[in-house]
């Protein structure tokens, strides 16, 4: 009999489609229950070491790795109180508190 999960899945504690829960998931950043879609988000980016992931809107990943680097993200770590600091994360979760689950909207892309 074969298995259905590896073993050493690092994704194993995620719910799976055929456990998927009805009760909505809190995004990681703003707050606000996820809606359809979850991105699964390295609040410490894999290419430093992160492993650990957290639900989020899309629009608010998209966020995030427009204005910070992955240097940035690493020092940060798993504290959303860190980047709720700076002032275009604290703006945009302000204003993205009374939209839709599932609201998306293009980001503007950090001039570096």
């Amino acid at each position: 009999m074969a298995r259905k999960r590896s073993k050493h899945d690092p994704y194993d504690h995620l719910p799976q489609e055929d456990q998927a829960s009805e009760e909505p998931v809190a995004c990681w950043l703003c707050g606000r229950p996820t809606g359809k879609a979850i991105v699964w988000h390295h609040p410490i980016p894999k290419s430093r070491g992160g492993r650990d992931v957290v639900p989020m809107h899309s629009i608010c990943q998209q966020t995030l790795i427009t204005n910070f680097t992955n240097s940035e993200l690493q020092r940060h770590g798993m504290v959303v109180a860190g980047l709720l600091e700076n002032p275009n994360i604290r703006k945009f979760v302000d204003w993205v508190a009374n939209k839709d689950p599932d609201f998306t909207a293009t980001i503007v892309k950090k001039q570096r």
